[in-house]
């Protein structure tokens, strides 16, 4: 049986779909764009900014399936423009301690809400 995992610690979802499902052990996390679950606005001053609040929503959301970061086993991050994979790729790690999860980085023409970045991932715990 599959659980739809949703919670106000990261931003509610824009479509049909679940901001993320958990199916036993794994849990698939929707892609998570830089919107602050607070206040309801997008934090995109910089890519940095950015970065850190699409972090801080997917952490939301394994707390809330009782996982952490260790728990990532692969990410997709999606990037409007890849001259900013340096500054992502240093705050991404900042994120994971020991094994990072496997992951991929394209850069896209447009994004949800004309962000700069958007992040899902598979958590398995």
């Amino acid at each position: 049986m599959k659980e739809a995992i949703q919670i106000k610690g990261a931003p509610a979802p824009i479509g049909p779909y679940s901001q993320a499902i958990r199916k036993g052990n794994q849990l698939f996390v929707s892609g998570q764009i830089p919107l602050n679950p607070e206040s309801g606005t997008l934090q995109i001053g910089s890519i940095e900014e950015a970065t850190h609040q699409v972090m801080k929503n997917i952490q939301s959301l394994l707390q809330a399936a009782n996982m952490e970061l260790n728990d990532v086993v692969k990410c997709s991050i999606f990037l409007k423009d890849l001259n900013d994979f340096a500054k992502v790729n240093e705050i991404y790690g900042s994120y994971f301690k020991g094994v990072y999860p496997a992951r991929e980085t394209v850069q896209v023409s447009k994004l949800p809400l004309d962000v700069p970045i958007e992040i899902s991932c598979i958590a398995i715990g």
